[in-house]
């Protein structure tokens, strides 16, 4: 099980989060700033999975965001670094080589992209035309509710 998803930008700042466990806001903050910590201060050569208080951190870097999952020690790291890659390979299709000022001003999208993709820290979709398809008809739902709303 996936217990939470964070989207880090080189210099730390956080683009996204999704908590799939339940934390109280005062240990999200911790855990973000340890997440942090620990991934950006790993060398590029080094693998992509670390232990953290019992669980497993599995993270990726692409352009300047590194996408990191935390999940259960008996869980397969391969398989969530084939989620992360899913998850990213989808928003560069919607948005077209997505970058990080498309998560920051679209972040609404992002969350809808990985609610589309995982459910309750599981995996949901694997077929990355499936959800383009979704999110697609849901844009054309609001442009259709502006529209209505406009007149």
């Amino acid at each position: 099980m996936i217990h939470f998803v964070l989207l880090i930008s080189r210099q730390g700042k956080v683009r996204l989060t999704k908590w799939y466990t339940p934390y109280p806001q005062k240990q999200r903050s911790k855990i973000i700033k340890e997440i942090s910590t620990l991934v950006l201060t790993r060398g590029p050569k080094l693998c992509n999975f670390v232990d953290w208080q019992g669980y497993r951190v599995v993270y990726k870097r692409y352009a300047s965001l590194y996408f990191c999952m935390c999940i259960d020690p008996a869980d397969n790291e391969l398989e969530t670094l084939q989620i992360i890659h899913h998850y990213v390979e989808i928003l560069d299709r919607y948005f077209g080589n997505v970058c990080e000022l498309d998560l920051i001003f679209n972040f609404h999208k992002a969350y809808f992209i990985l609610d589309e993709i995982l459910i309750a820290g599981e995996l949901q979709e694997s077929n990355k035309k499936s959800v383009l398809r979704l999110v697609t008809t849901q844009d054309a739902l609001v442009e259709a509710a502006k529209e209505e709303q406009a007149r």
